[in-house]
C-alpha cells in the first residue's frame, strides 16, 4: 500500500493549481505555495524545471504515486508501441484507484485507494483490495452490496463537480461501471492542462 505522504490540498498549492477541479481547493483563494517562502516561488522555470513540475502534477494526481511506482509505469508505457505519453495515460486510467474514482464511486484518488484496500470493490465478481490492478477493457467493477450505503459512497454519487467520462458506462443504482476502453489524453477530464509529452522529456534526458 503506498503512504500518502502529503495533504492532497499541499499538493494543490504546491502546484499552484486546483488539479482535481474541487471547489475546497485553497488554490481558489491563495494561489502560491505553501510555507514561509510560498509567496517567493513564482520565478520563471527551467526547462528542466518545466518538465519535472509535469511530472510531479500527473504523479500527484493519481495519488501521489511513489516515484519508484510511476517511474515503473512509465517503463511499460515505453515498451508498449505507439506514442509514450499517450501510453502512459492509459496505462495511469486502467488503475482500478482511478477506475474507481472516475466512476463517482468514491470523491477523491486518496479515497479510492482506502475504498478498494478495505475491500470494498470487485472485478468482475471477485474482491480486489490491490489499488493498482491493472483493469482490462470490458472488465465490470462493483461496490460490494454491504458497502453500497456507505457515507462516503453516497457523497462522492451526489457530486456536480465532474461527469463519469465516456470510457467508463457506470451504472449508480446497481452500483456497478464497466470499463469500455483505455483512453486517450484528450479523453481524459482532467481540470487542468496535462503534458506527458513533459514527462517523456523527463525521462529521456
Amino acid at each position: 500500500m503506498t503512504k500518502r505522504t502529503a495533504a492532497k490540498y499541499k499538493i494543490d498549492r504546491r502546484m499552484g493549481e486546483n488539479i482535481w477541479g474541487r471547489a475546497k481547493s485553497p488554490v481558489n483563494k491563495r494561489e502560491y505555495g505553501p510555507g514561509q517562502h510560498g509567496q517567493r516561488r513564482k520565478q520563471k522555470l527551467s526547462d528542466f524545471g518545466t518538465q519535472l513540475r509535469a511530472k510531479q502534477k500527473l504523479k500527484g494526481y493519481y495519488g501521489d504515486l511513489t516515484e519508484k511506482q510511476f517511474r515503473r509505469i512509465y517503463a511499460e508505457a515505453v515498451r508498449v508501441r505507439g506514442d509514450t505519453g499517450e501510453n502512459l495515460i492509459g496505462l495511469l486510467e486502467r488503475r482500478l484507484d482511478a477506475v474507481v474514482y472516475r466512476a463517482k464511486f468514491v470523491p477523491t484518488i486518496f479515497a479510492s485507494r482506502q475504498f478498494i484496500n478495505h475491500g470494498h470493490v470487485t472485478v468482475n465478481g471477485k474482491p480486489v483490495n490491490i489499488a493498482s490492478y491493472r483493469v482490462k477493457e470490458g472488465d465490470v467493477i462493483a461496490v460490494r452490496e454491504r458497502s453500497r450505503q456507505l457515507a462516503i459512497v453516497l457523497e462522492a454519487v451526489g457530486l456536480a463537480e465532474r461527469d463519469v467520462p465516456d470510457y467508463i458506462d457506470a451504472d449508480h443504482n446497481k452500483m456497478t461501471a464497466t470499463f469500455v476502453r483505455t483512453p486517450e489524453l484528450g479523453d481524459v477530464p482532467y481540470a487542468v492542462v496535462m503534458e506527458p509529452n513533459l514527462v517523456v522529456e523527463f525521462y529521456s534526458r
